[in-house]
């Protein structure tokens, strides 16, 4: 069974590395909505500092969910998607590799560049370690959410809108608490607790994510 979990990571991290704007394109509108702020509110370092929090975990939230859209659909287009379900493998298998290749080239990636749009939207330096480890925490979080979402409307056309209506409540906790966790550390205040929730939403979504992904796959197969 391990054996097929690696095969299986490798061809998902193939695939997304063929297709470099699947990376790309999650990344730059993340540095590109956190950028926007500074022009569309104001300069100040004052009020930079005081909506950066909420702003850089807008912008990760918006990116992952843009990066969830294609999740599924170039398999199921490709036919790989009805091999996948009908293999002589349990489904959950090359599910959890295919969320693991996506975060490691869509997730992760937000998380390094993190602290460096949190300094330029006037963070201390202190907070840029907390604001990469929310990132790190919740991102994935995020990407087994809305995976969930991406497999129940991989059969739809247009299903963009639907997905953002069934994932954006659900996003909601990683949101509250990894915002939370950076203002708490900008107030010099422990964070140990808050870090700790965001690790326990990470610990459930891993282990029943998967399944719920599975799942609506097979829901949406018809089977």
């Amino acid at each position: 069974m391990s054996g097929i979990w690696w095969a299986s990571l490798r061809r998902e991290l193939t695939l997304i590395w063929r297709a470099p704007a699947d990376m790309v394109q999650p990344l730059f509108f993340f540095v590109v909505v956190v950028s926007l702020f500074p022009l569309g509110l104001s300069p100040k370092p004052e009020l930079l500092a005081l909506v950066a929090p909420g702003a850089v975990w807008v912008a990760a939230l918006l990116a992952v969910m843009l990066s969830l859209d294609g999740l599924f659909r170039r398999d199921q287009e490709s036919g790989a998607l009805d091999q996948m379900l009908t293999a002589p493998v349990v489904t959950v298998v090359p599910v959890s590799a295919k969320l693991l290749a996506h975060w490691l080239l869509t997730g992760l990636p937000l998380a390094l560049i993190a602290p460096l749009l949190g300094y330029m939207m006037q963070l201390p330096v202190a907070v840029l370690d907390t604001l990469m480890v929310s990132v790190l925490l919740g991102t994935p979080t995020l990407t087994v959410v809305g995976a969930i979402g991406a497999a129940l409307t991989v059969g739809l056309n247009r299903g963009g809108i639907l997905l953002a209506v069934l994932v954006l409540p659900l996003y909601i906790p990683v949101l509250v608490f990894g915002a939370g966790v950076v203002r708490t550390a900008q107030d010099g205040l422990p964070t140990d607790g808050l870090l700790a929730v965001l690790g326990a939403i990470l610990a459930l979504a891993l282990s029943l994510g998967p399944v719920a992904v599975a799942l609506g796959l097979r829901i949406s197969a018809g089977d």
